[in-house]
């Protein structure tokens, strides 16, 4: 397989890619155009379909097709010019090589976090994430398959998992060199930070948004389930509720990034840090990922909003 990663600008590919977008538009003279996001595990690209008569059979979203195309280069980003489409068919494709997945083992990820949640020794929050992660079979079969985001960053399958471990092992980098920080409320904070994205983003192979998520985001949901799993568990305390609370409303950091509340605590601080932290690491590491073939400058990236360049050494 051909994979998109692999592409060069002047080649022709032939090949079978899932087909996560279909817009149809049109040009400044009228005429009809397709324009796709195709996608396999080593990430997306953007293509064009210019001629839609002949060749180019009825497809739709969200459909695994085999395309003809020649790779173009638009805003010094590779671009697919497709000339052919059919749907794929069945037992033409494995589902595996089409969508992406965090490069680190599944069920070593999740061990190291039930390892973090056995370390919470307040007995009300080690209850509260007993009860999401070791008691709650549905739960953990979404949590460990789900991504952390649409596209910015750990959009992948067990992205969330990914994102929200590395920021509690940061948390808990942070609680050691801080003993000012509660270490039980940041841990519990970071492992539940984005669990609202079990229900903003559709599981793969949509990966998108949801109604609710529209309306609602991942920040107040996820301030929602929370106050509904702490409410049913029997004396819990209510200042440490809204100090919990408070943690996953301001994670953001500040009001135009989306989060309610800017944080008033010193472990909504460290938490917010640590989330912003991991999700420029892991936007920039998918970044160099996507130009490993390139040295020295690689150009702007808008969610960075920086020129960027590989290190030399």
């Amino acid at each position: 397989m051909r994979y998109l990663k692999e592409l060069r600008e002047g080649e022709h590919v032939s090949e079978i890619y899932y087909c996560k977008t279909k817009v149809v538009a049109k040009t400044k003279t009228d005429k009809t155009y397709y324009s796709l996001t195709l996608q396999d595990k080593t990430g997306t690209i953007d293509a064009k379909v210019w001629n839609l008569s002949g060749g180019i059979d009825h497809f739709e979203a969200m459909e695994y097709i085999f395309i003809e195309a020649q790779v173009t280069s638009f805003n010094n980003q590779l671009q697919l010019n497709v000339s052919r489409i059919r749907r794929a068919r069945e037992g033409e494709y494995e589902v595996s090589e089409y969508m992406p997945c965090s490069p680190y083992p599944v069920e070593e990820m999740y061990d190291a976090l039930l390892r973090l949640i056995s370390d919470v020794k307040n007995p009300y929050l080690h209850q509260l994430l007993s009860g999401f992660f070791l008691e709650d079979e549905a739960f953990k079969k979404d949590f460990v398959s789900h991504s952390a985001a649409k596209s910015v960053h750990h959009g992948f399958i067990a992205g969330l998992l990914h994102h929200s471990l590395f920021v509690a092992k940061t948390c808990e980098f942070l609680a050691k060199q801080y003993p000012v920080l509660n270490r039980d409320l940041l841990i519990t904070a970071a492992i539940l930070h984005d669990i609202g994205k079990l229900k903003e983003i559709s599981p793969f192979p949509e990966n998108d948004y949801t109604d609710q998520g529209q309306l609602l985001g991942h920040i107040v949901i996820g301030a929602m389930w929370i106050k509904e799993k702490t409410d049913a568990i029997e004396g819990f305390p209510p200042k440490l509720q809204d100090e919990l609370l408070h943690c996953i409303l301001s994670h953001h950091g500040e009001l135009e990034f989306g989060s309610p509340k800017k944080p008033a605590l010193i472990e909504a601080v460290a938490l917010s840090f640590a989330d912003n932290m991991d999700a420029k690491i892991e936007t920039f590491t998918e970044f160099l990922s996507a130009n490993e073939d390139t040295t020295g400058w690689l150009g702007f990236n808008k969610l960075l909003d920086s020129n960027v360049r590989k290190t030399e050494s």
